[in-house]
């Protein structure tokens, strides 16, 4: 049988959700750290850059949530969190650019030891909040030294560098879904996949089989004699065999 809903809610399982949790929590001490009311009077910047990050997470919960009936509505909102990643990548690049600094090169030394360290896969139960809670809790550890330094030079860097790990992950996860969609369809197909099915196994299960030979009986109206215009089931392989059945309504 077809299953309608299909598999939804993991987004816990994945480490592009993991790298996105570790952006934020990095966003808030970075924010705290280094925006002031001298500075940012008015908070848009802690505002823009916090809620940006936010938005990227939010968004992938929701998007996996309703992975099981809308497969669309889970592609466009991994592109809405991929979209909040990027808009607070440019909120980094413009920190360093301010404060008289390029980001790193791919070639940096700092990159290579931040791309070095091992992310975990969260492999709990993806309804534990506690479990998760632990998980995080140790991964944010294991990377504090880059994104919670109180360098706010190698703080920005570093959490451009996760960015674009986070983002070039999303984009994976999107393509897989294109084509996962592509060939198999969406919530609508796989209801009407669903409905055809059960309507073919009722109708298997109403037809009786022939008296005589034991193959599937066809239902029929009886054209002449006294029973004229009533309903039987005759055999599907007549005329080389005759058995007939009465109808039952």
């Amino acid at each position: 049988m077809s299953e309608i809903i299909s598999s939804h809610g993991g987004y816990r399982r994945t480490l592009s959700f993991s790298y996105v949790c570790l952006i934020f929590h990095a966003t808030e001490v970075f924010c705290k750290r280094n925006y002031s009311y001298k500075n940012d009077a008015l908070g848009k910047t802690v505002g823009q850059m916090i809620g940006a990050a936010r938005s990227a997470r939010q968004n992938i919960v929701e998007g996996s949530s309703r992975a099981g009936t809308s497969k669309e509505t889970e592609l466009r909102l991994y592109d809405v969190a991929k979209g909040s990643l990027e808009e607070l990548a440019g909120d980094y690049e413009a920190f360093l650019i301010g404060q008289g600094y390029a980001p790193w090169t791919e070639n940096d030394s700092h990159v290579i030891q931040l791309k070095s360290i091992a992310l975990d896969r969260y492999n709990g139960s993806i309804l534990s909040r506690h479990d998760y809670g632990k998980y995080i809790l140790a991964m944010r550890q294991r990377f504090s030294s880059f994104l919670e330094t109180e360098s706010p030079i190698d703080a920005a860097n570093g959490i451009l560098v996760v960015i674009d790990q986070a983002c070039s992950l999303l984009h994976r996860q999107m393509e897989s879904l294109a084509e996962s969609f592509r060939e198999n369809g969406g919530f609508s197909e796989r209801m009407s996949r669903a409905r055809l099915e059960t309507r073919d196994n009722q109708t298997e299960a109403q037809v009786p089989q022939c008296p005589k030979c034991g193959k599937p009986m066809r239902k029929m109206i009886a054209r002449k004699g006294r029973n004229a215009g009533r309903a039987f089931w005759s055999c599907m392989d007549y005329p080389n065999c005759n058995g007939t059945r009465n109808f039952m309504a």
